[in-house]
């Protein structure tokens, strides 16, 4: 995966720090949502910003349905984007379904993320029916 990856979905990483942070956004965006914040870390950190999967700014060529229905691809995505770019540790900030994304992450490789910075994290990304059978509701929990 590697360089394909990290050009599908718009890896950047900006700032001359010694630390590395990331920058993941939430649904029906791309890395653009940090731009204002942006240089207000990169004296400090190494910033890491990408796209997700299904943001408008990625190749919708690179989008498998089937492989993006659950979270653990955008995790695979994620682990996979450090690995290339040599990331032993650092620290997250996620957006949106990105908080749960590192959660999922740092379950996943419990040394890699020094920190979690969590925003707006959604407990359940695409809503169920209840157990009554009523229509679904939003960020309903589990």
């Amino acid at each position: 995966m590697g360089r394909n990856l990290l050009e599908a979905l718009n890896v950047r990483v900006e700032g001359t720090g010694q630390k590395y942070l990331v920058l993941a956004h939430g649904f029906g965006t791309d890395q653009s949502a940090w731009q204002r914040i942006l240089p207000y870390f990169t004296p400090y950190y190494k910033v890491i910003l990408y796209d997700l999967a299904c943001a408008g700014s990625v190749n919708p060529d690179f989008f498998d349905f089937r492989r993006y229905t659950t979270l653990d691809a955008y995790v695979d995505d994620l682990l996979d984007i450090l690995d290339a770019l040599g990331v032993t540790r650092c620290a997250y900030v996620g957006h949106s379904v990105s908080a749960m994304i590192g959660i999922l992450a740092s379950i996943r490789r419990r040394d890699l993320l020094s920190k979690l910075i969590l925003i707006g994290a959604s407990p359940r990304s695409f809503p169920t029916p209840s157990p009554e059978g009523h229509a679904p509701l939003p960020l309903q929990m589990a």
